[in-house]
């Protein structure tokens, strides 16, 4: 009977020490109907409005097009919609499709074009910044974030091999809606919106081969160029000094020249454009930064000071 005694205290100190844990630890309770994979390679920096909410399977084939008239072919089998899904897809346009080059394409071609993106739908360590633009250079696309919450993605072209688009983060500075090159006065750049001033790069409409081609500036559709050069925020400036920041933009990851497209990986898994984990540590550590950084807060601070004096 004592040796049972005891044994039950033992167990009874076991479970309630398992629970002061579990209270005070930073690990993630997951909901027990929410299927885990075995493998997670990254921790999930999601934040999910209602965990019933489950990310839709997308299943992607290969098609090589070995013939002119297997790319006519793909024009004809799409709608207009479905064909632009699967050109973004594959970071191209029309006119710039060839033989023997394989692309992927979905098997639903008309869902929702957020469900195809490589970014998660929320990311709860940028909530609190208003409005953030992230490039991921490894899948050559962006996404637009509202406090944490995607409202856009697309394609991209960065850097080629010999000029790559240098990572880091930075702060939308000035935009023109039509700006011509400074390394060739021949390249005409509509809504161009410089993020590195003393460097001249910046987001811009520019053709989309298919890979990386760029002097080190980041090519858009044209669509996608207008809706960010609306959208984001230039700085503000007094004097000759910079009073507050624009919206940030956040460059990130290495893109493979010798390897294979990333995208051609989604037909052997759905999420390998998905962020790593050591994207989400870089991106977190860019939020730490502009944290730090009173020039992302300057004119809050003085907006609220100034309404203070004037109630005086």
């Amino acid at each position: 009977m004592i040796r049972l005694n005891a044994l039950r205290r033992i167990s009874l100190l076991f479970i309630c020490s398992a629970i002061f844990y579990a209270c005070n630890s930073n690990t993630q309770v997951v909901e027990p109907t929410v299927s885990q994979p075995e493998d997670l390679s990254m921790r999930n920096p999601v934040v999910k409005k209602d965990p019933k909410i489950y990310r839709k399977e997308i299943s992607y084939t290969i098609d090589s097009l070995k013939t002119r008239d297997q790319i006519d072919s793909l024009f004809k089998a799409y709608s207009e919609e479905q064909l632009n899904t699967i050109l973004a897809l594959n970071r191209i346009e029309k006119n710039r499709l060839r033989t023997d080059r394989p692309i992927v394409i979905p098997e639903c071609a008309s869902e929702e074009f957020n469900s195809y993106s490589p970014f998660p739908e929320n990311i709860n360590f940028l909530q609190c910044i208003p409005k953030t633009v992230l490039i991921s250079q490894r899948v050559q696309a962006f996404g637009l974030y509202e406090n944490g919450e995607l409202v856009k993605w697309g394609p991209v072209s960065t850097g080629k091999n010999s000029t790559r688009t240098p990572n880091g983060l930075n702060y939308g500075n000035y935009k023109a809606k039509r700006k011509i090159s400074t390394v060739d006065d021949s390249w005409i750049l509509p809504y161009y919106f410089n993020f590195m001033n003393f460097e001249g790069v910046g987001v811009h409409q520019y053709a989309l081969p298919g890979y990386p081609a760029s002097h080190g500036c980041v090519r858009l559709y044209m669509d996608d160029a207008k809706y960010i050069f609306d959208w984001a925020d230039m700085w503000d400036v007094e004097g000759s000094k910079i009073a507050r920041n624009g919206t940030p933009f956040m460059v990130f990851g290495e893109y493979d020249y010798s390897s294979d497209k990333p995208w051609i990986n989604l037909s052997q898994n759905m999420k390998a454009n998905d962020l790593t984990q050591d994207e989400i540590d870089t991106l977190e550590n860019y939020v730490q930064e502009y944290q730090s950084d009173p020039k992302n807060f300057h004119n809050i601070a003085s907006k609220n000071k100034e309404g203070e004096l004037a109630k005086a």
